[in-house]
Formats: C-alpha cells, structure tokens, sequence
C-alpha cells in the first residue's frame, strides 16, 4: 500500500515508476506482477523492496482546508504507512508449485537511503531525457536550468563531489520577472529534492517516489559550475500506446495540438490527474468528461479510464452520490450534476470509441443508483435547482482574477444541471438498451420527455429565441444535447454566434462546460468559420494566447500569464473542450458510426475551414489504423484515406457533382470497393470496403 520497487539479487524489475496505480484504499487495492524467472539464479536469491509512501500516506498531516462555495474539505486522507504484501509464485519443470509469502521472516527496516518523500514536496536521497536549452547563474551558487518544455517527471542529476555535499532541486513551471523560481501557484508542495553525495568518483541520481511538474530546475550546492548535462529530465506518465497523430497547413493549430499533447500524457497518473504540480493533483471528473473522448484519438486511455471508472464507483456512497474527486482523497461530494456526470459519460465513451461494452454493463447498477439519487434529492417538477460550480473558469473581464463576477458572462446553473440531467437521461436509455432492460429504457425516455418540456418552458425565451442570459453555453449546450424545439434551432444557433462574433469579438466566453461541445455545434451548426477563427485565435481569450505567452501546456485558465496565483496551473486540460474532437473528428474527418461503435463502421467526413490547405490525421482504432490526408491544389481537392481491414466506412467527399469525383484516376463509380449512395449538402457520398483509396474532388473552390 503505497508505492514500490520491486529488486531480485540487487537489480531493479521491470520499467514501471510510481508503481502500483491509485486506488480507493478503503475498498480496494492494485498490486503489480511481473515475471521474474530469467532473474532468478541457481542458489540463494536475494528479494527486497523499496517502499513509497505514495497517496497511501496522506501528503498532508495537517491539511490546509479548502473552501468550496459553502464547503469546507480537509484534504488529502491519511490511510497508514506503507504496507507491502507479496508473493512469489514457482512453477517447478516437474509440474509441482510453491508459494513464497512475506512473513514474519521478511526483514524491515527505514534507515534505507531514501531520508523522505512525498509527491508534493519531493524527495531526498543520501548516498553515503529531456534535456535543458539553458542554463543561467542567479544568485551566489543558484543556477536556472530551462528544459523547454512544461513537462512531468523529474531529472536525472550527474554530479562528481566530495561526501556529504548536498545538491539541492527545486521546480517550477514559470519565473517571476527576476527570472528566479515562481512557486506561488505551486502553493504548499515544497517540490524540492536533496542529493547527499557518497563522494566516490561520478554520481547519478533520481529520484523515485516523487514527481513534479515543472519546465524550471533551480539548483543550489552543486560543486563548480554545472553543464547542461548536469540534468536531464526524465518524462513520467502511464505507458499508454499512441493511437494517433495530426498535423495541418497552420502552425497556430500544431503548436495547439503539441500543447494538449503534452498537457495530456503529463496527467496521466494512473489516473487521469487535473494537474500535475502543485497540492492537488486530483482526479478531478469534471475535467475529464468530454476530454476522454479527444485523448482517445492520441493515446489508447480505454485501460486507463476503465480502471478510473472502478475507482469512481469504488468512492461511490450507500446512497448514490458520486464524489467530485476520485479516489476520493478529499471526501469532497458536493451532489452536483455535470461532475458526477462523467462516470457515465466516460463509459459511454468507452463503448463510442472502443466498442467495449464491458464498462456500461458492469457500472450499469452503480450509474442508476447515481442518477435516483440526484433525481430525489434536487429534481422538482422535472428542473434541477441546484448546481455547484456553473460554467467553471470562463474567460473573466478582469485579467487578474480567476472567476468572473460579470453575470452576462455566466450561465445559470439550474439551466446547466438540468441540460445535464437530460443528457445522462439519454445514454443511461441507451445502455438499458444494451442490457436488454427495456422497462429502465422506457423510463428514462418517458423522463427525457418530461425533463425538454420543462425546460424549455421555464427557460427558452421564445421572444430572444434564446436561454435564460443568452450566453455561448446556454444556447450552444441546449442545442447539442438536442434540447431546442426544430423550430427554433436556427435562431437560437443565431445568438450563440452573435454572442461570440459581436459580443465577444470572435472569441471563446465559455468555460469549462461551454467549450465540451463548442467547437462541434459551430461546426456541424453551418458555421465552421467561427469555429476556425476561435482554433486560430493569437489573442486573450484562446488557447492561441496561451502559445503566444510562451505556454507549451494547456493552461488551467484563460488568463493564466495574469490571474492570482492560487489556482492557476500552467498544465491543465480542462479547457481543451472539445477542441481535440474537433481536430480528429472534424477537421480530419475520421469518426466512429454509431451504428457500430468502435470504429467497426466507420464516418469519414472532413471540414476543410479557414485557409487550410491540408490536413493529415491518423488514428490507430481497435480494428487497425485509420488515415485521412487531404490537401487542396490548384482548385482540386485530393484525399488519399486508408479503411481497416474488418470495417467499412461511410466516405462523404467534398464535391457538388458525382462526375467530379475521381479515385485513383478514374471515376469513383468505376472504383473497387466502393458504391455511390447518394448526395448531401455538397458532398458527394460512398460506402467503402476496406482499403486505401486516393479521392479527387475537382472544381471544388467552385462547388
């Protein structure tokens, strides 16, 4: 319980770091295996263990509280100190096994090498790769390391001195104007490791039950004046596999897509984490709702999130609530709507993106339970009153605060706990579909039914054809989750672009829960141009600014170069939205069918936008890899897609004309594998076999 490493005769197994995976402690414990046979020698073995503290030992004695709107949380529980329980299993070569226990005859002790640690504050070691673009004095033996990139891990430190000598590490993401360490935003995590050196020729160390998050080392005690190869920063997160890539005509748009990869895999822990640097990071399941599906285009996160899901309904209480946080280190179950709603979201994006209905069918008790609870305790006449954290971070008027106080710029929360509402309603029908329970099913579309037309009643102003305040979330929110009356959708689409291109100047007024599906309701709504102009943005607010200011990161805010120091990550993912979506699923074109999840049908339907002149993208699904390059030249548009094999795919090509398309040289129609359907809204559309094919749509500036 903990974190461990595993040693056989003196050597180190496997390749895993803060290792075993976080765990609702009370109910549940991972544990790691590994196959040790080829260390094992003829004779006596020796077998030791080195334990971390990990968030078993809570980080924090005496925890700070943390004040949430009217709730005060202490956090960061304290489970005990480290356990270990382990077992070798042998299997003899005549058939015969054993098991080896630890027992009583297992020696312990904690006058071991490691002084302390702690994934906060760090660690320090006695012992009697990435690597920096810079280095630079500040101060009497202070030096400034800049490893060019916000990452997470830690670094590997070279030093040759004399014994009992102390190297001291501290890290940051960002420098005051001095250029020293900024450490206000990591709050209370003292992020600092010590080396004590053995003075016996050259060292190297690292540290192993800590991380940070950082781009900055400062190092103080270092003998002489240290090289760049002094440190060199080791990159920690889960080893999910790459699933995909992108890259298009606009540089905007790559260094975006770089900042999110990176701001991505940093917070991957086992669990996805909102931040990797300061006191917190946390399994915060707000952020993460509508993330998951975007990260599932880059990295194969099915095992991870998965495994996230056990851990939610691990924290789940008799009664149903779900915490906002898990594991739930902080107890923190404030029974709102749009964080909980992730447990199902997520599941559902599981059987979306993988087609594994494993998760939705196991957590299908679990789910129902969650929503009941929230239906007795705040549902009246079909409308949830109560909300908690609203349209969290949107872009404040002040640069320097974190929350806007402006109310024409937040939305109210009974609109968005009750869109919400009605949103889980109709995938938790879907799922008593797949479970074959038809009378939940009926129940949750009879509740779906109920839950629009209060809605609309209570806050559609058929007037403004527009919700509530008329901001970019309301509208944009009740016309994703297919909450506008048909008759009304188009003017309602018409104030959700007015408020971005004349009330905002072009630019994103939504947080945290606007912007998971803003970019697709522009788009798929008939206005990818607004939607490209948001992506390309190089000024306050956009994630454009946030590379124009230096980030190579996500940040946590749209004002992250100036807010207030106490929540203000410089490695956050929240604020991608649906960002990341867009770029696969729109830009590139490649989706999932519903008809047949997992991407065992197939959509391929790009939206060439702005002054793009190509887009490449690729993902690498559960039935093989997935490609789609196109680029326009010389008024043509040229597509060369790749099907896997076992899948088909709906291919709707850019043209006005079928005879305008051409694959391969001939006509389309004359094409192995595939066969003319149909035409919509200027696209010329084929089903395909598997395969690779190479479109050309000509006249297309002229369609």
């Amino acid at each position: 319980m903990g974190l461990s490493e595993l040693y056989i005769n003196g050597e180190k197994i496997g390749d895993a770091v803060l290792s075993p995976a976080l765990a609702e402690y009370p109910k549940r414990a991972w544990y790691t295996t590994y196959d040790v046979t080829t260390k094992i020698k003829h004779g006596r073995n020796a077998v030791g263990v080195l334990l971390g503290n990990g968030r078993f030992v809570g980080m924090r004695m005496k925890p700070i509280p943390v004040y949430y709107d009217n709730v005060f949380i202490t956090k960061l529980t304290h489970y005990g100190l480290p356990k270990l329980r382990a077992q070798i299993a042998i299997e003899y070569t005549d058939g015969s096994k054993a098991i080896i226990y630890t027992d009583n005859s297992w020696k312990l002790t904690n006058q071991g090498p490691i002084i302390t640690n702690n994934e906060f504050d760090g660690e320090e070691y006695d012992a009697n790769q990435i690597k920096p673009v810079a280095v630079f004095k500040r101060g009497n033996g202070v030096y400034i390391f800049d490893m060019g990139q916000n990452m997470v891990g830690w670094v590997n430190l070279k030093v040759h001195g004399k014994k009992g000598q102390k190297v001291t590490l501290r890290f940051a993401e960002v420098l005051k104007p001095d250029s020293t360490l900024n450490l206000a935003p990591i709050r209370t995590a003292k992020v600092t490791d010590v080396y004590t050196l053995k003075g016996v020729g050259p060292e190297s160390w690292q540290p192993r039950f800590t991380y940070h998050g950082f781009r900055y080392v400062e190092m103080r005690g270092y003998p002489g004046k240290p090289s760049l190869d002094a440190v060199t920063g080791m990159v920690v997160h889960d080893a999910l596999d790459e699933a995909g890539s992108f890259v298009t005509s606009n540089p905007m748009i790559n260094k975006i897509f770089k900042n999110a990869y990176w701001g991505m895999k940093g917070n991957y822990r086992s669990i996805p984490t909102d931040c990797p640097q300061r006191d917190e990071r946390q399994g915060w399941l707000g952020d993460r709702a509508t993330g998951s599906r975007g990260e599932s285009y880059v990295f194969n996160n099915a095992p991870l999130y998965a495994k996230w899901l056990q851990d939610i309904e691990d924290a789940q209480t008799d009664s149903g609530s779900i915490p906002d946080v898990a594991p739930s280190y902080w107890g923190l179950h404030t029974d709102n709507v749009t964080w909980p709603a992730a447990y199902i979201i997520i599941a559902n994006m599981l059987y979306e993106q993988f087609g594994d209905s494993k998760p939705l069918k196991k957590h299908y008790p679990s789910m129902k339970k969650c929503m009941a609870f929230i239906r007795n305790k705040h549902m009246e006449n079909y409308v949830i009153k109560y909300d908690m954290f609203g349209d969290w971070c949107v872009p404040p008027e002040d640069p320097l605060v974190i929350h806007s106080t402006d109310t024409t710029r937040k939305t109210n929360g009974a609109v968005i706990s009750t869109a919400y509402y009605y949103y889980l309603s109709g995938i938790m029908e879907h799922f008593a579909r797949i479970n074959g329970n038809m009378k939940d099913a009926a129940e949750y579309a009879a509740l779906q039914t109920n839950i629009k037309k209060a809605y609309n009643r209570q806050f559609f102003d058929k007037q403004k054809n527009a919700y509530i305040n008329n901001t970019a979330t309301a509208n944009g929110m009740s016309l994703f989750f297919g909450l506008t009356p048909d008759n009304a959708r188009q003017p309602v689409f018409n104030n959700m672009v007015n408020i971005t291109m004349n009330d905002f100047k072009g630019h994103v007024s939504t947080g945290l829960i606007g912007v998971q599906f803003l970019m697709r309701t522009l788009t798929h709504m008939g206005r990818p141009d607004v939607a490209y102009k948001l992506a390309t943005n190089k000024d306050y607010p956009s994630w454009g600014f946030m590379v124009e200011k230096g980030a190579t990161t996500i940040w946590e805010l749209w004002n992250g170069n100036t807010a207030d120091s106490f929540m203000n990550s410089g490695n956050h993912v929240m604020l991608l939205g649906d960002l990341v979506i867009w770029y696969f699923e729109d830009l590139g074109g490649i989706k999932p069918d519903p008809e047949a999840p997992g991407f065992k049908k197939i959509i391929m339907r790009p939206t060439p936008a702005g002054d793009l002149k190509f887009v490449k993208a690729s993902h690498r699904s559960p039935y093989g890899l997935i490609k789609s390059d196109w680029e326009i030249k010389n008024g043509e548009f040229l597509w060369n897609v790749i099907i896997p094999a076992n899948t088909t795919a709906k291919i709707y090509v850019p043209a006005s004309k079928e005879e305008d398309v051409y694959e391969g040289g001939s006509s389309a129609d004359d094409a192995d594998g595939l066969k003319f359907i149909g035409l919509e809204k200027g696209r010329v559309v084929y089903e395909a076999a598997s395969g690779s094919y190479q479109f050309k749509a000509a006249n297309y500036l002229n369609k």
